[in-house]
């Protein structure tokens, strides 16, 4: 027994280190990013308001959330490293997840908030001094190219540094369209240029939001992760695990976006060696399907929980399972 647990600590260590490396320098480039946005946010802001640019403060009202969001993904990296508590058993690693999922509804309010703007300016539309606007938008776009290769080196599995990145270039559109803006404003002075082009940017904006908040929320409500398939592992484990006659009750889902874990239990034939088993079923998942974290529950006969009828019942409401299961 104590030779599996061995093995299994080491491959837990193994990873964790990994993806401590990862996360201490994806917190610095966080930090760094959240800095330098909110710094330029406030002159941004400044600039729409001197200059009467929607598109300029469409691009602050932006930075203003990504400025937030960062400090919060920063936050949450300095969460997620803390240990595990008696309260809190998994640890803080799905801080980051539940930061990524605010963050996408925080941007999904603020482009709403710019399409209402940009309506009521299409109507009535109002002069913009497109000089000190194109001036304010190339500052503004090269601080987001600059916050951009910052993050760019992160760790690209984070569901967290996705946000991160996703908002960063978010920014990035809005002072190219601020720019285009400034132009078009400075060659005709045709101002209804600047509410439809922050329209633009909203649209782009929402869609970056709604597959952010999406991915959040499939990992928070303990999804299968995209790249695996529960009843194919299952199929695999039956197929390829010497002793293994059936596997049921299967759960497979992330902690966090990059770490997957699983629970399982295992019909094993009469006279398997249950501990050699279930070694083989947890090296077979880690290797093969990239799961570093399961719990195995070996079975002669009679499936333990198949006495409570409801439960029973429940599992397959929540778990519809292929024919040969059960």
């Amino acid at each position: 027994m104590a030779h599996t647990h061995d093995h299994g600590s080491q491959g837990h260590d193994h990873s964790h280190s990994a993806g401590h490396v990862h996360g201490s320098t994806d917190k610095k480039r966080v930090l760094v990013a959240a800095c330098l946005t909110a710094g330029f946010m406030v002159a941004e802001a400044l600039g729409g308001l001197l200059t009467g640019s929607l598109a300029l403060l469409a691009d602050a009202g932006h930075m203003l959330a990504d400025s937030i969001a960062l400090g919060l993904a920063w936050y949450a990296f300095h969460l997620g490293g803390r240990p595990a508590t008696v309260r809190l058993t998994y640890g803080f690693g799905r801080v980051k997840t539940l930061v990524a999922y605010t963050n996408g509804i925080a941007i999904f309010a603020i482009a709403l908030w710019i399409i209402y703007e940009a309506w009521g300016r299409l109507l009535a539309p109002e002069p913009v001094l497109g000089g000190p606007m194109l001036v304010v938008a190339i500052t503004g776009l090269l601080v987001n190219i600059g916050c951009f290769f910052v993050l760019h080196g992160g760790d690209r599995d984070s569901l967290n540094m996705r946000g991160a990145i996703l908002h960063v270039l978010g920014d990035l559109l809005g002072s190219a369209a601020a720019i285009v803006a400034a132009l078009v404003i400075l060659a005709t002075g045709w101002t209804p240029i600047d509410p439809i082009l922050s329209v633009l940017v909203s649209l782009l904006i929402l869609s970056t939001a709604w597959s952010l908040m999406r991915e959040a929320a499939h990992v928070l409500l303990e999804g299968v992760p995209a790249s695996l398939d529960r009843d194919l592992i299952a199929k695999d484990i039956e197929g390829t695990v010497r002793g293994v006659r059936e596997v049921h009750h299967m759960h497979v889902w992330s902690m966090d976006g990059s770490s997957n874990m699983a629970t399982l239990h295992a019909c094993l034939n009469e006279g398997t060696d249950a501990h050699k088993a279930v070694s083989a079923i947890k090296k077979r998942l880690a290797v093969e399907h990239g799961i570093s974290h399961t719990t195995v529950e070996p079975e002669f006969g009679q499936c333990a929980d198949s006495h409570d009828e409801h439960d029973h019942d429940h599992e397959h409401h929540s778990a519809p399972h292929h024919g040969h299961y059960h």
